[in-house]
């Protein structure tokens, strides 16, 4: 029988025996069976450093090698979300592919362009590239496309799960379908990916229109053991002699990570950046070395590269205090511990930052989860008394102990991506007739759920006056406008994420970072970035550089950030916390006394029979039950017939206001078929960067489609009788 090892070609074989590697893990055998003996698309789906990489690029490899093309063009495209990650791989391939003398180019906005100009000038061996990147590839050497991906056997996505739902998964789904037509060909696609909720749709994703084609080699087995535990903490009304919660907890980072090189999600950046402020001050009042460091993406390349590499050095113990810039599958070598201040937003991405540590053999995942709630008193609110951050908590870990991760949700427009996709289309081909746009982006690209009448409605949208993206020429054939022009030749272009104007902040001549602009700065401010304190000496307005130097105290500055989407699964599993009373062995007793008064102040309010109770005379509590999309549509709804309403996990606090009407009145309206203006009091719908270039029609029924569900309005859920209501004095 053949074995997966003998169907590697043999420079491939050299590097694995090069590598002491005594046989293959069962993954990659696997897949060099799958790869070498089908033309079928795959998703390889293990754990971080748990092989995938080789699984993929091992047998691809290969056949490159075994069977060279007869034409131009790169043999093999590997598509990653970071350019940090590409940097990485570059450097892991080319080792693989040294005896096989097969180029290896790394392509993103930090690699060189003498490096791009080879490439370009004889294109072979494996391109990394990131989807901006390749937008950029389309639009600036559209008609080059062929030449350069003419001989491309695969492509394979890294991090799949990272983009699944996503607009930059979109408009990566987008770029492989204008791939596959400029080639007139289809290309494999393997997708790896070490955090999946839903295979069935991580297949449809890869390939629309064969899904169930889609193999998927799956490692089983071999996790880690868990140790994990979560930490209750209250803040405020610390004496004078009492640290505050914040000091509370990098005292316990400090005692339990010291030595050891570890992660430490804070967040966000402005968290990040409090807590490696606390850390560094520890050392230093200890007389020890300085091991912990920030890392988020406003710090310069410089020091994110500075802490990756220590991250690596065995000799130096290092923890990155980080937001998700570490989330990724970047080589940071072994994370001894994995710790989480307050719920993460996501149970796959605690899955995938837990995935860090327990990658030795013999050795255990750890998750050091910490929890900071408000200390009560006569005049705390309603929400504080339920401890949602410490219930969320604990519904994410255990889902994750469940296995259970978030679905990508399937059905959104993503008006804005298309937007930026007719325009990327148009600057590639120097302009296109309406009928091959929409061929080439619905009914064949990613955009299949946009119909013909919405897709001109979009055009017409993009050639308003006000616009100017596009216009016609008097054959029909569609150009840039002005403003399109202007928009796809500056550089920002190519990311269909918002990349916010900021400030380059700078210290000694030395870049420290970029600041949001929002941030209202003049000379003598004080800051903390990048684990340091700084007070402003000049600010040059048009430069956009914020000039500082090092002081005794600082605040941290001020960062934007999604608040996150919160799914139904998550909040249902709270509401179980709530009316169960299991301890879990995993929480301190401080964390456990929190709960207990979590769920007395749950069952004191009277939700284990009711879902609406009243606050006051005008006010109400209403459990939805459910996630930030179906609580955010009837907080909407509420909102269009008249009452204030708060939104929280799992839970709306609603005011009558001018609503002239009772709650349990509206939500019996509401429960009807009656129609209901979710949008009457204008809310903000601009919420993707092309948005701004859209009607308020299609910005509605793009926010429709992706951030409301208003079939739930109609459900049970909403009548007076699923939303029963009790008056009980508290």
């Amino acid at each position: 029988m053949t074995t997966a090892f003998d169907k590697l070609a043999h420079p491939v074989q050299k590097w694995v025996r090069s590598k002491g590697w005594r046989e293959l893990r069962q993954i990659q055998a696997d897949a060099v069976h799958t790869v070498t003996g089908s033309d079928r698309d795959v998703i390889i789906s293990a754990s971080t450093a748990g092989g995938k990489t080789e699984a993929a690029f091992l047998p691809l490899i290969s056949q490159v090698l075994d069977d060279p093309a007869t034409v131009s063009g790169f043999d093999l495209l590997y598509i990653g979300p970071l350019k940090a990650l590409i940097t990485d791989q570059a450097m892991r391939l080319e080792d693989l592919c040294r005896d096989a003398e097969l180029p290896v180019y790394p392509w993103h906005g930090d690699v060189s362009s003498s490096v791009k100009s080879r490439a370009m000038k004889s294109p072979k061996g494996i391109l990394l590239i990131t989807p901006e990147s390749l937008e950029a590839l389309f639009v600036r050497r559209g008609l080059e496309i062929p030449r350069l991906f003419g001989a491309t056997r695969a492509v394979v996505i890294d991090e799949l799960h990272s983009v699944l739902d996503s607009e930059r998964g979109v408009q990566m789904r987008s770029l492989l379908t204008r791939l596959e037509i400029a080639v007139k060909r289809p290309i494999r696609r393997i997708g790896l990916s070490a955090t999946l909720g839903d295979m069935n749709m991580a297949r449809a994703y890869l390939r629309p229109d064969n899904a169930d084609a889609v193999k998927l080699i799956k490692a089983e087995g071999g996790e880690a053991e868990l140790l994990l535990q979560l930490r209750g903490y209250v803040s405020g009304g610390e004496g004078e002699n009492t640290p505050s919660a914040t000091d509370a907890v990098s005292e316990h980072l400090f005692q339990h990570l010291r030595g050891s090189d570890n992660l430490v999600f804070a967040g966000r950046r402005d968290h990040v950046e409090v807590y490696a402020d606390r850390l560094r001050e520890l050392c230093e009042k200890s007389h020890l070395p300085q091991e912990f460091y920030p890392h988020h993406a406003s710090l310069s390349r410089e020091h994110r590269d500075f802490v990756e590499k220590r991250l690596k050095d065995a000799n130096q113990p290092t923890t990155a205090v980080c937001t998700s810039t570490l989330e990724l599958g970047i080589d940071i070598g072994d994370v001894t511990c994995v710790a989480q201040v307050g719920a993460p937003f996501s149970v796959a991405a605690l899955r995938q930052r837990l995935g860090r540590s327990g990658r030795r053999e013999g050795q255990p995942a750890i998750l050091r989860q910490y929890a900071i709630e408000a200390r009560l008193d006569s005049k705390s609110s309603f929400v504080d008394q339920l401890r949602l951050g410490l219930v969320r908590s604990i519904a994410m870990i255990e889902l994750l102990l469940e296995g259970w991760c978030e679905p990508p949700r399937p059905d959104a427009l993503h008006l804005s991506t298309l937007v930026h996709q007719v325009l990327s289309v148009i600057a590639e081909r120097g302009g296109a007739q309406a009928s091959r746009l929409y061929r080439l982006l619905c009914q064949e690209g990613p955009f299949r759920q946009v119909d013909t009448d919405l897709f001109l409605d979009v055009l017409r949208a993009m050639g308003r006056a006000e616009a100017g993206l596009i216009e016609q020429s008097s054959d029909g054939l569609l150009l840039l406008g002005a403003a399109g022009e202007r928009l796809v030749e500056h550089y920002s272009f190519y990311a269909v994420f918002k990349t916010p104007e900021e400030f380059r902040l700078v210290a000694d001549g030395k870049e420290l970072g970029t600041l949001p602009i929002e941030n209202i700065l003049s000379p003598g401010m004080l800051l903390i970035f990048s684990g340091r304190r700084w007070v402003v000496q000049e600010i040059h307005d048009l430069e956009k550089v914020i000039f500082v130097k090092h002081a005794k105290t600082g605040v941290p500055p001020l960062f934007g950030g999604d608040p996150g989407m919160i799914h139904d699964r998550v909040i249902e599993k709270m509401f179980e916390i709530f009316e169960r009373d299991f301890e879990p062995a995993y929480m301190d007793q401080v964390a456990l006394g929190l709960l207990k008064e979590a769920r007395s102040s749950f069952r004191r309010w009277g939700f284990s029979g009711a879902n609406v109770v009243e606050l006051g005379q005008t006010s109400h509590a209403l459990a939805t039950r459910c996630g930030t999309v179906k609580s955010t549509t009837l907080a909407l709804a509420l909102g269009a017939v008249g009452f204030e309403v708060e939104q929280y996990d799992g839970f709306l606090i609603v005011d009558a206001g001018e609503a002239g009407t009772s709650l349990h009145q509206a939500l019996a309206r509401l429960s009807s078929n009656e129609a209901v203006d979710l949008f009457a009091h204008s809310p903000n719908l601009v919420f993707e960067k092309f948005h701004g270039y859209l009607t308020e029609g299609l910005l509605a029924q793009d926010t429709l489609s992706s951030r409301l569900d208003i079939a739930f309005l109609q459900k049970s859920l909403c009548g007076t009788e699923g939303y029963r209501e009790t008056s009980a004095m508290r």
